[in-house]
């Protein structure tokens, strides 16, 4: 019980740090030039930053339902608790890192200045110019802060059902600000690496999903194989993926509309062809399956849907709607197959993050240079698709060995596997005390209809 106490009393003392220093903070609430304040855009703006938030509870769901019933709340916490610990890092420092003043050089910063927005301050009501000159400041940073809150959360399917929980907080605040913000920076900050690069990412196909999907399969390769696992352990709750899906989908559009930063033409197309990818992909994935002699399901469906929400992200601003079906059906087919490959691997990334939201993101960001508007392969130009393929070699490095190294520093200090009685007894017990429904009141009511009727019948 003492080395219990102990364990919670350091981030409840960091807590409570941060809480005094909020009081000590200057106010955000300044006299900036608001006059090219645009209200449309806000209301937009406003919209899609809600948009995007409800999409980790819709994760929440879509991965809890491909899960073992005894780690259906454990599952869906790690993805929920990630809108309170990201929320606070990205205030006390997270956005600096991402967005504040480059460290690297003219044209190549690698990531933010600290010290530059260190809690909240100089994030206003005023617009940012650099960032987008129609809307707060204030509201810039809430809306990327929704990016920063579902990207570890995608994570937590590879390593599902055999992360301690304790562990898995520190290492999405460590991923969050070693692996995330510096490829935030170096994506969209406008001294960033990659953007000077020319490197094209309307909406995180390459900050978020390509990163998520490599650290998802370090941290499968890392914590290894669940235990007592025969072949591929069923969904216990198929209808809670297709809600789940539901959300994301609905979601979506304030992730890939949204990141115009405008209520535009710009955003109309995005929402436009985020949605044609996504029908692409999941009747992609179900004919597929047919082909190779599977019946369609709800499952397969569902990912496949998922997948072309992934795949259209980079471009959805770049690319016509035709282009959109084209990259939604393929990024289908190549996911299907790399999710079979997974199978029959010694890889037991759980819910084929890896294989969905890592390939979905790699085929996007590569068919984004092929067909991007005026600078892509089919206009005659190579330049922006080779950046593409250097700028994907070094995410893809970057995010697995930086992330293995986080999975060794997070284990060394907490232990990341839960032991294996633990595991057995599924971690919404051996970890919470809880479980997704109480049985016993059922089972007391049939017992006692079942004595009236024996009772009945002796009469």
């Amino acid at each position: 019980m003492a080395m219990l106490k102990k364990k919670w009393l350091v981030p409840f003392l960091m807590l409570m740090a941060l809480s005094v220093m909020g009081v000590f903070a200057p106010s955000n609430i300044t006299n900036m030039n608001m006059e090219n304040l645009n209200s449309g855009d806000i209301a937009w703006m406003l919209t899609a930053t809600g948009l995007v938030l409800l999409m980790t509870p819709g994760l929440s769901f879509f991965y809890a339902g491909m899960v073992r019933y005894k780690n259906v709340i454990s599952t869906m916490l790690q993805s929920f608790v990630a809108l309170g610990v990201i929320s606070l890092l990205w205030v006390f420092i997270g956005f600096s890192i991402a967005f504040g003043d480059s460290v690297g050089g003219d044209g190549t910063g690698l990531f933010g200045n600290p010290l530059t927005y260190f809690m909240f301050s100089g994030v206003g009501l005023g617009p940012n110019d650099a960032f987008a000159a129609t809307i707060p400041f204030m509201l810039f940073a809430m809306f990327q802060l929704k990016f920063a809150i579902i990207t570890p959360a995608l994570i937590t399917g590879a390593f599902a059902e055999r992360i301690r929980f304790s562990a898995f907080l520190l290492f999405i605040c460590l991923f969050s600000l070693f692996i995330y913000a510096p490829l935030a920076h170096m994506t969209w900050h406008p001294n960033g690496l990659f953007r000077n690069w020319g490197v094209l990412d309307f909406a995180g196909g390459t900050v978020v999903h390509i990163s998520a999907g490599l650290a998802a399969l370090a941290g499968a390769l890392y914590l290894g194989k669940r235990r007592n696992i025969e072949g591929e352990s069923k969904p216990h709750n198929i209808p809670f993926v297709i809600l789940g899906t539901g959300m994301l989908w609905f979601g979506w559009f304030g992730f890939n509309g949204g990141s115009a930063l405008a209520a535009d033409g710009l955003a109309t197309s995005a929402f436009l062809t985020t949605n044609t990818a996504s029908a692409a992909a999941m009747l992609s994935w179900i004919f597929f399956d047919g082909i190779r002699g599977r019946k369609p399901s709800a499952i397969g469906a569902c990912i496949g849907a998922v997948v072309g929400l992934v795949a259209i992200t980079p471009g959805a601003g770049f690319v016509t709607v035709g282009q959109s079906i084209f990259i939604g059906s393929v990024s289908s087919i190549i996911s299907n197959l790399a999710v079979h490959l997974r199978t029959r691997s010694a890889v037991d990334d759980t819910l084929d993050v890896f294989a969905c939201h890592g390939v979905g993101g790699i085929m996007g960001m590569l068919l984004t240079g092929v067909f991007a508007k005026d600078v892509g392969l089919i206009y005659g130009t190579s330049t922006t698709f080779f950046y593409h393929i250097l700028a994907l070699v070094m995410v893809s490095l970057y995010a697995f060995f930086g992330s293995w190294f986080l999975y060794y520093i997070t284990d060394k200090i907490l232990h990341i596997r839960v032991a294996g009685h633990q595991e057995e007894e599924g971690l919404d017990m051996s970890q919470h005390s809880e479980q997704a429904s109480d049985f016993s009141e059922i089972r007391l009511t049939m017992s006692e209809h079942k004595s009236d009727a024996v009772m009945d019948k002796a009469s």
